[in-house]
């Protein structure tokens, strides 16, 4: 059985910050979503949850699609675990947005992951790929999650690797279900993990219960 690798250590952030971030973020989301609905339904005229005209009259299979996007969700979800208990790399990139990210509650998880998925899902995928092709939205999603920051270049790989398996899921489905409940279920989990293990660690003891 291989070693965990062992922790790297960080620069503690303000856990103060938070309400204040995970405001801006629901704002920044509903921006996103707006944008997409501008764009995609009130200046293209077109169905924003469907990748064509063909896809909207087709419709949506509401139990297969959203078992595809559990199936993606699940693979994701294992796979960033062993990448991040098996590398360095991954292991310091769950540190910095464990850290980043603070102590949230369960309900902010969830809320957070639904606004990002939601969000994203309907700029990325339901405007931006049926303009773009799969391939030039898939590197603007990874572009759009690129910090600056060694321990956060990662988490750009992963982002177009996601974005990739969002998009096709998009194309094969045809709607925008399997990749949002793929996205929402992928972030509320990873989010709370991250939480648990690691933004609880920046809690000063004032704070400790």
């Amino acid at each position: 059985m291989d070693e965990p690798t062992a922790p790297v250590s960080l620069p503690r952030e303000s856990a103060d910050l938070r309400p204040a971030w995970v405001r801006l973020a629901f704002l920044f989301y509903g921006g996103v979503l707006a944008v997409a609905v501008i764009w995609r339904v009130l200046v293209e005229g077109e169905p924003l949850l469907y990748a064509s005209a063909r896809a909207a009259e087709r419709g949506v299979r509401p139990l297969p699609d959203l078992a595809a996007g559990l199936a993606a969700a699940a693979f994701v979800i294992v796979f960033s675990r062993e990448i991040t208990r098996r590398t360095a790399s991954g292991q310091l990139l769950a540190q910095t947005l464990g850290r980043l990210i603070g102590s949230l509650s369960l309900p902010e998880c969830v809320l957070l992951a639904l606004a990002s998925g939601i969000g994203e899902e309907a700029f990325f995928r339901g405007a931006l790929q049926p303009r773009v092709g799969l391939v030039a939205a898939s590197l603007l999603f990874g572009a759009a999650h690129f910090v600056p920051r060694r321990g956060l270049v990662a988490w750009s790989v992963f982002s177009v690797a996601a974005g990739f398996l969002l998009g096709g899921l998009f194309a094969w489905t045809g709607n925008l279900v399997a990749p949002i409940t793929a996205h929402v279920a992928i972030n509320a989990v990873n989010l709370r993990l991250l939480t648990l293990e690691f933004g609880r660690e920046q809690e000063s003891p004032s704070h400790a219960p």
